[in-house]
């Protein structure tokens, strides 16, 4: 059974609201949650989750946040932190680490931080290996020397959400040769485009799409239907 993660922004439109999606997405089919932490200057989002973030800090987002929803969701369903590196530096590393491990969370994704700077911090806390479609088979090998929980295979070199297509027959398969840890791939994975991407891969990581429901003009209630039945057809999508 192939796996799918969500992507959902902390705290919008609210942290109340943000629990009640993720217990309704677990109920849909969602294996883990990337739970996003707000940041004024998101470098590997697009327009969608730089929005979002804007928005859930305007409204008077914390780290709080954060942690509140993980007390709640992360004993019900694997959760990981994904923010940039900026917010764990500013609160401390080894405080983010006591908290996640405090709540039970899984592991972090930090996108803006090179595998060459994460190595003196993996040892503290799982943190997922980032794998993009341009980096040599050298390198790699040297990022899967020991990979956590999961590899994010980065499905183009570019944002999220980006409606781009890449041969990535030949690395996922050179992959599979050296590491048996799950594969998922992540960016511009859709209703559409997610039984295609997740041909050889062990799982699927969406947020864009989940994300431009959350900025619909509509209702709480109707934003997590909307969102979970999207999910569910991922779902069926991936492993049909």
């Amino acid at each position: 059974m192939k796996k799918l993660v969500a992507y959902i922004t902390t705290g919008f439109p609210d942290k109340h609201f943000t629990v009640d999606l993720i217990n309704s997405l677990k109920e849909n089919g969602v294996d883990a949650i990337e739970l996003g932490i707000p940041f004024s200057d998101p470098v590997a989002d697009g327009p969608v989750i730089q929005e979002v973030n804007k928005r859930a800090l305007e409204r008077g987002y914390k780290i709080q946040d954060t942690f509140e929803v993980s007390e709640k969701v992360a004993k019900n369903i694997d959760t990981y932190w994904m923010g940039y590196f900026n917010n764990f530096y500013h609160k401390g590393y080894d405080f983010m680490v006591d908290k996640a491990k405090e709540y039970g969370v899984k592991g972090f994704i930090i996108p803006d931080l090179p595998y060459e700077e994460a190595v003196i911090y993996e040892e503290k806390f799982p943190l997922i290996s980032f794998v993009a479609p341009t980096d040599s088979k050298e390198r790699i090998k040297e990022i899967l020397k020991n990979p956590k929980e999961f590899i994010y295979l980065v499905a183009y070199a570019g944002i999220t959400g980006a409606e781009k297509k890449e041969d990535l027959s030949e690395i996922i398969s050179y992959i599979k040769e050296i590491t048996s840890t799950p594969l998922y791939i992540g960016f511009g994975v859709n209703e559409k485009t997610a039984r295609e991407k997740a041909q050889g891969v062990d799982g699927v990581i969406v947020g864009s799409a989940f994300i431009k429901v959350l900025l619909e003009d509509i209702s709480n209630n109707e934003k997590i239907k909307k969102i979970s039945q999207m999910a569910k057809n991922i779902k069926e999508a991936i492993n049909s």
